[in-house]
């Protein structure tokens, strides 16, 4: 998607208000078009930076909007403490997945066998959301 495209989904699929929480693993150059994408008091947390660790930032923008981004990764944290993350979102997360309260973006379902042809919209980057490989009937 080129970003006013992405913007455009965000805003429909929103009724125009944005998102409270964007988890990104790209970093690098999606910064902008996701603080954009941002709700007002919107959080960014970055998680990995696929497209670069640095990115620009519209200082102001984040002031008006009073929007929060911040940054963790699990690698350097005990077995331990991943475990308790993995049982609270089992406890508090999976229930409001179960009950559609929060829903993933979905952007395509491929079954196992095509495998390779979800790795190619991966890899061009043209995709919004999530890539699914089924296994099994469908």
């Amino acid at each position: 998607y080129k970003e006013e495209d992405f913007l455009e989904v965000i805003r429909e699929v929103t009724q125009g208000r944005g998102v409270d929480v964007i988890l990104d693993m790209v970093g690098g150059d999606y910064l902008p078009r996701e603080i954009k994408s941002l709700a007002e008091d919107g959080r960014l947390v970055l998680i990995a930076f696929l497209r670069g660790s640095k990115g620009q930032v519209d200082l102001a923008d984040l002031m008006r909007r009073r929007l929060t981004i911040t940054g963790s990764t699990l690698r350097p944290r005990s077995p331990g403490f991943k475990g308790e993350i993995a049982q609270r979102l089992q406890e508090r997360i999976w229930p409001l997945l179960d009950q559609k309260l929060i829903q993933p973006v979905i952007h395509q379902t491929f079954p196992l066998q095509h495998a390779a042809l979800a790795h190619e919209l991966m890899e061009s980057s043209t995709h919004t959301g999530k890539i699914i490989l089924t296994v099994g009937p469908s």
